[in-house]
């Protein structure tokens, strides 16, 4: 069943995609971090929507990394996004077991699958695919597949291709339930009374 989804926003934030220039996944990242080493965190909540106490909160559960100098790098801004964009559709708890599933320990990249903005990149490419396909005819893992470069995934994590390929297929299907329950309730709101 295909359901006619899309979505105005840049994924995990709370800014139009049109605001951008279209830009969505690393070429969003890069103009959030033209000429800067990291985004401090009243961007944050600014980009995002979401408060310091929040993400204070994710910080000493361990889903993100502290700020380095008072800002949040790429990849931890990359996760935040992430974190931002399931967390409508998916318990916080299972989006960190997620995350972790593809890149292992929070404190190290020795275990890391792929950066945390190179998966940002996929998601939204993913996600500009399927918003594009007119009829719906492409399945997930054809599209899955044809993002992912194995050049950027670590081939040293044991099974690396096929947790890559299966977490994405768990992130790109749990915002599309996000969208479709959001377009639910919006239709629910709009019938006569």
């Amino acid at each position: 069943m295909y359901f006619d989804i899309k979505n105005d926003f840049i994924p995990g934030t709370v800014m139009k995609k049109d605001d951008m220039d279209g830009a969505t996944g690393l070429d969003f990242l890069k103009k959030v971090y033209f000429l800067r080493d990291g985004v401090p965190l009243s961007q944050i909540r600014t980009v995002c929507g979401i408060d310091g106490s929040t993400l204070q909160n994710w910080v000493k559960r361990g889903w993100i990394m502290n700020t380095v100098h008072k800002q949040y790098p790429i990849d931890t801004f990359a996760r935040i996004l992430i974190i931002n964009m399931l967390r409508g559709s998916m318990q916080l708890s299972k989006i960190s077991f997620l995350l972790s599933y593809i890149n292992g320990e929070l404190v190290s990249t020795e275990d890391d699958i792929i950066p945390e903005s190179k998966l940002y990149d996929y998601i939204c490419r993913i996600i500009d695919s399927i918003e594009s396909d007119a009829d719906g005819s492409c399945p997930l893992r054809e599209r899955i597949c044809a993002v992912v470069d194995k050049n950027d995934v670590n081939p040293s994590v044991p099974n690396a291709y096929e947790r890559i390929y299966s977490a994405l297929e768990v992130i790109i299907t749990s915002y599309c339930a996000s969208l479709i329950i959001s377009r639910a309730d919006s239709l629910y709101d709009a019938l006569p009374e």
